[in-house]
């Protein structure tokens, strides 16, 4: 495997790759006869009819057109579940998870995910589905996409290469891969283990946040995203289990050729990697702590990603931490490294792998242990930089699964954490 993968940058950018040159017709996207021949064939990630700045369709020229297959037909789900979710209802109390526990059989991506709530409908295209994975081996002879959304992967443990019809991501804890609606891939573990957290959005797809009185820059630079450049499998007569979440469920076919043969392509429906320690991360020089909005990598209309990452602070008369709050919207955290400043870590804490759920309107904040901590320090420029957090926020509510309420790794009595936050009211 290559130490460093070529890319392409530039985030919405119109991209282009061959990798045999000639391969990439120029002129039109659907000649005649497509060069080498190759078939010509668009995937469309959006409706034709969307504004230009919005629109995603990408031309693939492949070595058999992806109309080629047998039929489809209905496999387990594991314990992957979509929205709508009806298994319990909808729960107001603060949630909070231990790490998903690495598998002992053997356990590729797909068979690792383990949905933990979500909301919306995704026959609808509205909402999120929110996924944990824990693998300890790659997809061998199998390939995954999901007709259903795209996927937002935000590896904690071990390293992964995607292969994409694209080309190939790496992709390492730090980093996030956004996988487009419909996009194939097979994913392989870098280490023996892997483990991490996936956001399945329904919805129109992440784009950057407006910047707005920010200005031109700041938040995360377009050019900091990395798309694939071409690499194909020419693969005859070995049989591949292409693997398609559809409506909700995952249906296989056995195909005897690998459908990852995209030998160029272009356009706008496309993978990324991002590093994110390089997102420009803007805060208070004068005093109080801003809203999380201002830590948002991408956003979408059912859901905004956000990372907390290593930043200065420097408010005067400022209680430091993420203030007291209850939302509208609702938030699942997680934790990559190290610790998050408005959380106490530690053993039955949150740590990384971790997750905690905070509903809409239900109140929460800093921990006790934090909020005396910060309501005495020494208020000098301070620096986090041992933390790496993030937050998948949503509009709706989140509803769990059944499975994510019974798992040995629900942290019981997370509500503790708030108790002894004496009255200090002296009138």
């Amino acid at each position: 495997m290559p130490k460093e993968l070529p890319y392409s940058p530039g985030f919405g950018n119109e991209h282009l790759s061959e990798a045999v040159p000639g391969a990439l017709p120029t002129g039109r996207n659907s000649p005649q006869r497509a060069p080498m021949g190759l078939y010509a064939e668009q995937l469309s990630g959006t409706a034709f009819t969307e504004p230009r700045h919005v629109n995603r369709r990408t031309w693939l020229y492949r070595i058999r057109p992806s109309a080629a297959h047998p039929p489809f037909r209905r496999i387990g789900n594991g314990r992957m579940r979509s929205a709508p979710f009806q298994d319990l209802e909808p729960d107001p109390n603060r949630l909070r998870w231990g790490p998903q526990p690495l598998p002992d059989s053997p356990t590729d991506f797909v068979e690792g995910l383990t949905t933990i709530g979500g909301n919306g409908d995704v026959m609808r295209r509205q909402g999120i589905g929110i996924h944990c994975y824990a693998a300890n081996r790659s997809m061998d002879d199998r390939v995954f996409s999901s007709a259903d959304g795209e996927l937002l992967i935000v590896p904690e443990q071990g390293a992964l290469l995607l292969r994409t019809e694209l080309g190939l991501l790496d992709v390492e804890p730090g980093h996030i891969a956004i996988v487009p609606r419909g996009m194939r891939m097979r994913v392989e573990l870098r280490q023996d283990t892997a483990r991490g957290y996936v956001c399945e959005n329904y919805g129109p797809p992440l784009r950057l946040p407006e910047l707005g009185t920010i200005g031109a820059n700041g938040l995360a630079s377009p050019r900091d995203f990395l798309a694939p450049v071409a690499a194909y499998e020419d693969r005859d007569g070995e049989p591949v289990e292409v693997i398609n979440k559809f409506g909700g469920n995952l249906w296989a076919a056995t195909y005897d050729h690998s459908p990852l043969d995209v030998v160029a392509w272009h356009g706008t429906h496309v993978p990324y990697v991002y590093d994110l320690r390089r997102f420009n991360v803007l805060g208070t020089i004068s005093h109080d702590h801003p809203d999380p909005s201002i830590f948002t990598v991408l956003t979408a209309p059912d859901v905004d990603f956000a990372v907390f990452a290593p930043r200065w602070l420097v408010g005067e008369d400022t209680f430091r931490p993420p203030y007291f709050h209850r939302n509208v919207m609702s938030e699942f955290m997680g934790l990559i490294e190290g610790a998050y400043d408005a959380k106490a870590s530690g053993e039955g804490g949150f740590v990384p792998g971790g997750a905690s759920l905070h509903n809409m309107m239900s109140a929460h904040g800093p921990d006790r242990t934090t909020f005396e901590a910060a309501s005495a320090a020494e208020l000098r420029p301070q620096k986090i930089d041992d933390g790496l957090a993030f937050m998948f926020e949503t509009r709706w509510p989140v509803v769990p699964t059944a499975y994510a309420m019974g798992a040995a790794h629900l942290q019981p009595g997370y509500d503790d954490v708030w108790s002894g936050l004496e009255r200090l009211f002296r009138p």
